[in-house]
């Protein structure tokens, strides 16, 4: 079992972050914020997939205003993506955000971090401090890159101090990077050096197909040593995407509970003599109809067959033109191949 890092909890809206409470998956309405019926519908749609958060830019005061609307619609506290205007902060708050999101390489000024503060101590809302890599360097004199961890954790100690001395503490911080080592390396100074809740994320991680790995191998290494404490996987897609991807990432290391059934299915190989991937495909729609867990491993021959089948609940393999099915690692049938999907139907309709 992974033992979280300990931090203190922060509260927006109805949820509870920190690592006495489960990891909180984010994401973000991918239309303008003024579409107030297309961002209420992904919102909804968003939360119906297990998203605990959703944010939504308001770069301009027309945003704010249709941000006010959509929060009386929304299924889920909301977070207001604050870009350069102190002005919107406040708006947005005064709006009902439950949380903002403040980026210390945009809004610099003192005071208007301190009049934002202020507005969010009487609206009892939070905040989130997030450096982006991209947004802290300064282009006409870069920061090589093995020195930009140093930049962030220097700017977000000075922001923190600045919230710390107005007697601000419901705070979450991030530090993110489109690279995956410096992702890894920059949370876990943050994570020694502060005991805030961190959000997790890769600024840019890629269409889907091509966010994936990155995003499970950085926040997968970071998960793993107990840092993270809410998570957000950046794709260029549909954000229901996002939150499918954070829930198997969570779910390989037992930080999130799942009703969806697991498949597991052997990669084939010289031994395999059957079509084993267009089976797996007829299973997995048979599955995809059921709420509950259930683990089902569809192995391609006799040698690993037996011993997949032990940790699953139901398990089938074929070999020579016969289909064995297997439950609670228990041979309970060896039937004709041709009949095994219809047999494995019966045995899954019995279980669920």
């Amino acid at each position: 079992m992974i033992k979280r890092r300990k931090t203190h909890t922060v509260t927006a809206g109805s949820v509870k972050i920190g690592s006495k409470h489960p990891i909180v998956i984010q994401s973000m309405v991918k239309f303008e914020t003024t579409d107030i019926a297309r961002s209420v519908k992904q919102i909804n749609s968003l939360a119906a997939a297990g998203a605990g958060l959703v944010r939504l830019a308001v770069p301009t005061a027309k945003d704010t205003a249709a941000f006010a609307k959509i929060v009386q619609r929304a299924k889920v506290p909301l977070i207001a993506d604050i870009h350069f205007s102190p002005d919107r902060a406040i708006e947005a708050i005064e709006a009902g955000a439950a949380k903002i999101r403040l980026n210390p390489g945009n809004i610099k000024n003192i005071k208007d971090v301190n009049r934002i503060i202020d507005c969010a101590k009487a609206h009892r809302i939070a905040m989130r401090i997030g450096i982006n890599e991209a947004s802290i360097r300064n282009l006409l004199h870069d920061t090589p890159a093995r020195r930009r961890i140093d930049l962030m954790i220097k700017e977000m100690a000075g922001y923190i101090k600045i919230f710390e001395k107005r007697g601000f503490s419901n705070i979450v911080l991030s530090v993110k990077s489109s690279d995956v080592l410096r992702t890894i390396e920059a949370n876990i100074a943050i994570a020694e050096k502060f005991d805030y809740p961190l959000h997790l994320g890769l600024t840019h991680a890629g269409l889907a197909e091509d966010a994936i790995v990155p995003a499970s191998v950085a926040m997968g290494t970071l998960l793993q040593k107990g840092i993270g404490d809410t998570i957000r996987i950046s794709i260029a897609g549909d954000p229901v995407q996002e939150v499918q991807i954070a829930q198997k990432i969570l779910a390989s290391l037992g930080l999130y509970h799942s009703n969806a059934p697991q498949l597991i299915v052997c990669p084939t190989c010289g031994r395999c003599q059957w079509d084993l991937v267009g089976f797996a495909q007829q299973v997995k729609k048979l599955l995809d109809k059921i709420d509950r867990p259930l683990r089902v491993a569809v192995m391609g021959c006799v040698v690993n067959g037996p011993g997949e089948a032990a940790d699953a609940d139901i398990a089938v393999c074929a070999a020579a033109g016969k289909g064995f099915i297997y439950k609670k690692g228990k041979k309970i049938a060896v039937i004709p191949q041709s009949k095994l999907l219809a047999a494995l139907k019966k045995e899954i309709e019995k279980i669920s």
